[in-house]
């Protein structure tokens, strides 16, 4: 279909950009439409003319469609915009400005022929958060089990390696932003927090020689099937942060405490898509919001099959 956008600011902006990375959309933008046309061109595309040279751009330019994205302060010039377009035989649309700071799945519900913005759809709810309980302990009894000689041994090389206890067990922050003892192999010297904690870099310090090796290949996470039998972690979610980084986090990173509307996981949808180490939290949040927003039971299985056979693969190539 062939398309004008009214507006030039910032939902203007994403919403072309968006149509212009995504071909298989099938909308050809051909020409902007502005209040304040100051420019001749936006992101590539021509600028046109005012709202009021609709009717004759839609004869002129055959267009299917216009696509208005006008702030929401300027609500009478929408009412105008989609007064100009009436005598035009296309379609329109409009945009709510405010699209593009809430969410990716913000979706247009219908209350009595009103329409109503839906910003936030809760998915996990009723049986399937049974569902998802039910995986978590099937697959934490299944780790436990099978893994379980692994673990002695390890903890067993903890102990005849560095003086000190076998787990290190810290508050992470979980579900609904509450606080919980997260349990880990001990990979660091016993002392390594001793003035405060810090975030652990590539070849730390303050790590012992079997910590190293368990980071790297990740076995110092197993005891975390614990913190899913006691229900205070999943499999699938995500990853927990100490509580005076979430502080630090949702200050400066747009929806982050959103992160804490499930419980944290074992891994999670950021860390398979390679959102690890000092990737951005930024980033690393977008993903994480994208899975809370698209869960399933079969995203969650997608997940953990994805984890094991990553984690193979890393230990097969030795990285």
């Amino acid at each position: 279909d062939r398309m004008l956008i009214v507006g030039t600011g910032e939902t203007a902006r994403i919403i072309l950009q968006r149509i212009l990375w995504s071909p298989n959309l099938g909308f050809e933008v051909v020409g902007i439409v502005d209040e304040n046309p100051g420019i001749d061109e936006f992101l590539g595309i021509p600028v046109m003319g005012r709202p009021e040279d609709l009717p004759r751009l839609i004869e002129d330019h055959e267009v299917d469609e216009v696509l208005v994205a006008i702030p929401e302060h300027g609500h009478r010039a929408v009412v105008r915009t989609i007064g100009y377009c009436e005598r035009g035989r296309v379609s329109i649309k409009v945009a709510p400005d405010i699209f593009h700071s809430i969410t990716s799945a913000a979706s247009i519900d219908d209350l009595g022929g009103l329409p109503l913005v839906a910003v936030r759809d809760y998915t996990m709810r009723g049986y399937l958060l049974i569902a998802k309980r039910a995986l978590d302990l099937a697959g934490a009894m299944v780790g436990l089990v099978f893994l379980s000689p692994l673990m002695l041994l390890v903890g067993l090389l903890i102990k005849l390696e560095s003086p000190g206890p076998v787990f290190f067990i810290q508050d992470r922050m979980g579900l609904d932003g509450k606080p919980f003892k997260m349990i880990k192999f001990r990979s660091m010297r016993a002392d390594a927090e001793r003035n405060g904690p810090g975030w652990t870099v590539d070849n730390d310090p303050r790590q012992t020689r079997l910590g190293a090796l368990l980071r790297k290949i990740e076995v110092d996470e197993l005891p975390q099937f614990i913190n899913v039998l006691l229900g205070e972690m999943s499999l699938v979610g995500p990853r927990p942060e100490q509580p005076h980084y979430v502080e630090q986090f949702r200050q400066v990173v747009p929806r982050y405490m959103e992160r804490h509307r499930e419980k944290a996981g074992m891994t999670g949808w950021a860390q398979v898509n390679g959102m690890r180490g000092d990737t951005s939290i930024e980033e690393r949040t977008r993903y994480d919001i994208w899975y809370i927003e698209n869960w399933s039971i079969f995203l969650d299985i997608k997940i953990v099959l994805r984890t094991i056979w990553q984690t193979l693969a890393r230990k097969g190539s030795g990285d």
